[in-house]
């Protein structure tokens, strides 16, 4: 696969626990939001696919560690890469690292997302286009 794609965000108090250290589960909203900003910055509205050709994405699996931990201010960056495509599913693998300090990830993750139809919620082959843009970038 080509280059990563990589979104920056900032760990705000909301992010945080008592002691200023990301709570371990905000670590997976910012992986959703790298995962959106990837589609985004591609064209591809998320709310276009669930109007036409009417698909969501959901999490089916999820493998995640924990390295480090970031705190509160820290600029972080987090990187989304189609890994592998099947019928209805594509695998990315996620990393999470304070902004200029990408050897030392904070989190690591391989997650699953299955294409499912928007009404019934059932999978769904996903769409040409989404599997346009990901054998494109495969050729990079």
């Amino acid at each position: 696969m080509s280059e990563a794609f990589v979104w920056q965000a900032r760990v705000y108090w909301e992010d945080t626990d008592a002691g200023g250290v990301v709570y371990h589960s905000n670590y997976l909203r910012f992986m959703e939001r790298a995962r959106t900003e990837w589609l985004r910055a591609r064209g591809i509205s998320q709310r276009e696919l669930a109007s036409d050709p009417g698909v969501v994405f959901s999490v089916v699996a999820l493998e995640i560690q924990y390295h480090r931990s970031a705190r509160l201010d820290d600029l972080l960056s987090v990187s989304c890469e189609p890994r592998r495509i099947g019928g209805a599913s594509i695998s990315f693998a996620q990393r999470i690292w304070r902004d200029g300090q990408e050897v030392e990830p904070l989190v690591s993750a391989q997650v699953r997302i299955a294409c499912l139809d928007a009404a019934s919620m059932r999978p769904q082959r996903l769409p040409q286009l989404i599997e346009r843009l990901i054998s494109a970038q495969s050729a990079d």
